[in-house]
């Protein structure tokens, strides 16, 4: 078990992010915080420290239990990791209303071009809260 281990590998290897190159783009678009400063890619996570991640309109909250280098099973991330988000924040990302997510009635078909700039640009602008 590593003494402290990049917070781009930790956020992959304890499934808040899909993939490690979107972890390290969230830590250079300044959506990852730890301990209360915005950290970049390289930055070093050790037990005890508290993680901020932005996900859209909703703001997690993580307690860093353990660290693992390898990407560990959906059952196992509660050794690792502490959920500390508050409840009111889950439902802003589930909520497709307040996502902003796009939704089209069905069998309405394909959206035009004008519609297809106007979600494209909705979606710009919540990518860069």
């Amino acid at each position: 078990m590593p003494e402290n281990l990049r917070i781009d590998k930790y956020l992959w290897a304890v499934r808040i992010f899909k993939t490690r190159t979107d972890a390290a783009q969230a830590c250079t678009a300044g959506k990852v915080q730890v301990n209360g400063y915005n950290a970049k890619p390289s930055k070093t996570v050790n037990p005890g420290d508290l993680l901020a991640v932005r996900k859209g309109i909703a703001l997690f909250s993580y307690k860093v239990l353990g660290l693992t280098e390898h990407r560990i099973g959906a059952a196992l991330v509660p050794q690792f990791l502490e959920d500390c988000t508050p409840e009111e924040e889950k439902e802003k990302f589930r909520s497709p209303m307040l996502a902003a997510v796009p939704q089209r009635d069905r069998g309405a078909g394909r959206p035009t071009k004008k519609e297809r700039r106007m979600m494209g640009a909705l979606l710009s602008f919540l990518e860069e809260d």
